[in-house]
This record gives structure tokens, sequence and C-alpha cells, in this order.
């Protein structure tokens, strides 16, 4: 396993659940491939673009008044394989929406490419978690 390629992927990895964290949403939606999937345990189908998953967030925003308040990333393991890399980590995010503000526990997997020199996020998987 290369340090070197752990330290890119975690690079990575904070950037983007920064970007999240801190309302960015063009960073954040920047960090993944134009052609990258999405599985969310709260949309009963996977989005199969970008484009796809940045319009559902804005229906969100239009709907429901949905934003970010906060992200916290725990438990972080990233697995190198070649030119591809398994990030997975416990997160918990405060949101906002018109019904009010709550904190979400979940556990993400976010499987990252070596694209042009730095790395991408191809893949995005969400599940619910227990907050014990």
């Amino acid at each position: 396993m290369s340090t070197t390629t752990v330290q890119e992927v975690r690079a990575a990895a904070d950037a983007l659940v920064a970007a999240f964290a801190e309302g960015r949403i063009d960073d954040y939606f920047g960090a993944f491939a134009p052609d990258a999937s999405f599985v969310f345990h709260t949309t009963p189908q996977r989005l199969g673009s970008t484009a796809e998953y940045r319009a559902l967030w804005q229906r969100w925003v239009d709907e429901d008044g949905f934003r970010i308040l906060g992200c916290t990333s725990s438990a972080q393991l990233i697995q190198p394989f070649g030119d591809t890399a398994v990030f997975s980590h416990d997160v918990e995010t405060r949101i906002a929406t018109d019904s009010g503000e709550e904190t979400v526990q979940e556990r993400e997997t976010i499987v990252f490419a070596r694209a042009d020199g730095g790395w991408v996020a191809v893949h995005e998987h969400l599940s619910a978690r227990s907050a014990a």
C-alpha cells in the first residue's frame, strides 16, 4: 500500500467532506466525476450522474428549504486498489429544512479513481447508522 496514495485520497476525501460541511455546493459537486453514481438510503433509485444528484439536491432546497449546517467524519478507512481507492467513514450531519433542524447518523462509502494526476469521486453509497 502506497503511503502517498493514501495521503492523496485522504486529501481528496477531506476536501469533499469539508465542501459538503461548509455548504460549498459547487466545490462539493466538483469533487465528483460527471458520470459518478450515487446510492442513498433516502432515495428509491440509484442516481446515474452528478447532474442527476445535483438536480435532486436543488429539488430538496426548493421544496423543503434543505441546507447543511455541519458534518463530522469519523472512523475513516482508506483502501487503495491501484488506480481506485475506497474511502469509508461514519458521518454525523446537521441539516435544516422548513420543518426544523436534525442530526443524521450515516455510514458512507466513496470510491475514488485516479484522474489527471489527482483523485475524483466516482461512486457514493450512503446508509443509515444507529446513533450508538
